[in-house]
């Protein structure tokens, strides 16, 4: 590994958030020099710094973890002051007190490591400067606030279209599954195909993970945000087809479980099984029609995402492909395990898509 590889990432912070941090940064410096009796309001700045996040509920929590650290601190040092003195010492012994005092309370990171730094801070230059305790709690909470406001006030961030994307990108992979499928039923294969389809299929899972992840960052966004009234809906209609993706993950991978182990090549002599694989890339068509409905909002406009996500887009007029249930005949023997539990997998696929 590189030494750069080390301290740097692959990705930069936008450039809006960097651009408010400074805004709030300079803001809050000035507030704390006209307001407050301190020479240089490094810790307000400090603050604004820190507390501006990538979301505004991110920004409130980061400054209640901060100021509620401060605090916590302030108080363990008055305490040790108040009871041993001004000495030397005392400094590292409140420190130790700090570590510990916020390791027993469970605080957050944040909040645990901002207890031994301010206590450390309070004792040592706060021994030569009146107030100091009262003027840092006062300091940081004014950084901390100038923070939520510039973050709340210059374009409040939103993290609806990773979620959008990620839900998007789910359903299309399913029904690139599906396709799949068909192909393996019409097509023969070999053992090392049909082990690469189910490690293919697997992915679903850790896929429809990141989904979820998504759609919990894209509502944390929403928290305290002027806009949530307004986006709110096209958050929820992205958690609504997500919900609706999961039994297609679980049945998707059952089957492609269920083919893998009892396939043979006799398997495309039956006569369901292609009347099977014209239904699994129906079931793949109407899956992707149903993801292209959901990118048109209530009054009809597209939503601008699909050109991210790739997405084979069907016109909205058309109709779903799935037909009424097939009719069996009686298969053979050897195959009548795997074509069941592929019919029962299909009915509950077309259920899912079709509502």
């Amino acid at each position: 590994m590189r030494l750069p590889a080390t301290f740097r990432t692959s990705t930069r912070v936008p450039l809006l958030q960097v651009t408010k941090s400074a805004i709030a940064m300079v803001a809050s410096w000035l507030l704390a020099s006209a307001f407050l009796p301190t020479e240089v309001p490094i810790f307000a700045a400090i603050a604004a710094i820190l507390v501006v996040q990538p979301s505004v509920n991110q920004s409130v929590g980061r400054a209640v973890e901060r100021s509620i650290g401060v605090i916590v601190g302030v108080i363990v040092a008055y305490g040790i002051g108040v009871a041993f003195g001004r000495t030397s010492w005392l400094v590292l012994l409140a420190v130790v007190i700090a570590i510990f005092l916020a390791w027993a309370l469970k605080l957050t990171p944040v909040t645990a490591t901002q207890v031994p730094i301010t206590a450390m801070l309070v004792l040592s230059i706060g021994a030569a400067t009146p107030n100091y305790a009262a003027t840092r709690i006062l300091e940081t909470i004014l950084g901390a606030v100038v923070g939520i406001i510039v973050n709340l006030a210059i374009v409040p961030p939103v993290h609806l279209d990773p979620a959008h994307q990620s839900v998007v990108r789910l359903a299309n992979e399913i029904a690139a599954t599906l396709d799949r499928l068909a192909a393996v039923l019409t097509t023969p294969q070999r053992p090392a195909q049909l082990e690469e389809l189910l490690i293919t299929a697997r992915l679903l899972r850790p896929m429809y993970d990141k989904t979820m992840a998504d759609l919990d960052l894209g509502r944390e966004s929403l928290a305290f945000n002027p806009r949530q009234s307004r986006l709110r809906q096209s958050l929820e209609q992205d958690a609504a087809l997500s919900a609706r993706l999961l039994p297609l993950v679980t049945r998707t991978l059952g089957m492609t479980r269920t083919l893998r182990d009892h396939y043979d090549e006799r398997l495309a002599t039956e006569p369901t099984v292609a009347a099977i694989a014209n239904q699994l890339t129906r079931s793949a068509h109407d899956l992707r029609l149903l993801v292209n409905d959901t990118n048109h909002g209530t009054d009809g406009t597209a939503r601008g995402r699909q050109a991210a996500d790739n997405v084979t887009a069907q016109p909205r007029a058309e109709l779903p492909a799935l037909t009424a249930p097939l009719v069996v005949t009686t298969p053979n023997v050897e195959h009548w395990i795997l074509l069941g539990s592929l019919l029962e997998d299909l009915r509950r696929v077309r259920e899912e898509i079709l509502g």
